[in-house]
């Protein structure tokens, strides 16, 4: 299997990557072409030494990691304590990437993606880790397809061990730094991507008949806030205590579908509404004859969710970026996320962390999700080295 993971709680760093470096060595021998470094806030202060001795132990490639508040590793997630986890694969290609975030007159320009015309012929996906304090994340994915014309699926995560600017730290190579985003373009290798963002639809889809920006002023024909009142007024206790908690929206990515399932909509949070206005305000741009159906979370709709999608799933290798503010925050209990899946893929070499904000596809585009699940799914190819069949 070209693919390999570790995960290690010992509190000495030194210790800590010694005993995750040996271990993949020992799995998948030297020089992968990529490996993925995930490190606790304990051991940031140490990550020009880690960083080094996985690149000395293991040669990669490609490095790429970051910190996180939560690190992933088999079917774990190690929560607020010490802890380094380590994912390698073989791949045809790797394409280190160090992208920067400019602020200009005219909004933001970012720097370090390569042009469509250069990328190579058979990139499949591209692996984003970012600093939420100094790159917009969002911004760069709205770019890359917009701008650039590229529509690889993105998947990714943004670091979560700091609470401030400069608090967090990225892995590229040889090189640590505190903001900005590091990737890595794939290439003939066979990835698929989950992203389960753990709502449950309720009441039924309308079209948006009026409405501008992130304003709904009207759905099927009459006031959205009127719209709304009704949906709580039909619903029964249980999903009433959930929409008193936080109402969110589902926006339908592809409209050309007839009827809507998992993984149609884009999730946002209901912001406020005008009650004068009898108006919504919704956490995303909306269309005249986009369609929106409301949803509820909670952590039974979450389990369900992430359980659905991964059931019919196969991979050899897999990376998990989760919301840190699931885990034990929302399921009562640890490791929830990273057990569901290390148990659908049969205990595959699984890492990641938990995120400050999740990258990846619904319906086909690529955006910035809050309490996602996002699975990046690497499979074997002929020779081992990963398939160039998309």
């Amino acid at each position: 299997m070209p693919f390999a993971a570790a995960l290690s709680q010992h509190p000495l760093a030194t210790h800590a990557v010694g005993e995750v470096a040996g271990e993949v060595l020992e799995r998948l021998g030297e020089a992968p072409d990529l490996a993925v470094l995930f490190v606790s806030a304990a051991h940031a202060g140490a990550m020009e030494d880690i960083a080094a001795a996985v690149r000395s132990v293991l040669v990669p490639g490609v490095l790429i990691g970051c910190t996180a508040s939560s690190i992933v590793g088999a079917r774990r997630e190690v929560e607020d304590q010490p802890a380094i986890s380590l994912w390698a694969g073989r791949m045809a290609t790797a394409v280190p990437l160090r992208l920067r975030a400019q602020h200009h007159d005219g909004g933001i320009a970012i720097s370090g993606f390569p042009p469509a015309d250069e990328l190579p012929a058979d990139a499949r996906a591209v692996v984003v880790l970012a600093d939420p304090f100094s790159f917009p994340a969002d911004v760069f994915l709205d770019g890359l397809r917009d701008q650039l014309g590229v529509e690889l699926p993105v998947i990714g995560g943004l670091a979560s061990a700091a609470r401030g600017p400069g608090g967090n730290r990225l892995v590229l190579d040889g090189t640590v730094v505190s903001d900005g985003a590091v990737g890595v373009i794939l290439a003939g290798v066979e990835l698929a991507t989950v992203v389960s963002q753990g709502c449950r639809p309720i009441g039924d889809p309308m079209t948006v008949t009026r409405g501008e920006h992130q304003i709904v002023y009207e759905l099927a024909g009459r006031p959205a806030l009127e719209r709304v009142q009704e949906l709580v007024a039909s619903l029964g206790p249980a999903d009433l205590a959930l929409v008193e908690r936080g109402l969110h929206v589902g926006r339908v990515i592809d409209e050309h579908k007839l009827d809507y399932g998992r993984g149609d909509f884009l999730i946002r949070n209901v912001l406020g509404a005008d009650r004068e206005g009898q108006a919504v305000a919704v956490g995303d741009e909306v269309d005249v004859g986009d369609t929106l159906q409301f949803q509820v979370r909670d952590a039974d709709s979450a389990d369900e969710d992430l359980r659905q999608l991964m059931a019919a799933e196969q991979a050899d290798g897999a990376l998990l970026f989760t919301c840190n503010g699931r885990g034990s925050h929302l399921f009562g209990t640890p490791d929830h996320d990273a057990a569901i899946v290390s148990e659908a893929l049969g205990g595959v070499p699984l890492a990641g962390m938990s995120c400050a904000g999740e990258i990846g596809p619904v319906g086909g585009r690529s955006f910035l999700h809050g309490f996602t699940a996002s699975v990046a799914l690497f499979r074997e190819g002929p020779g081992g080295r990963g398939s160039t069949a998309g």
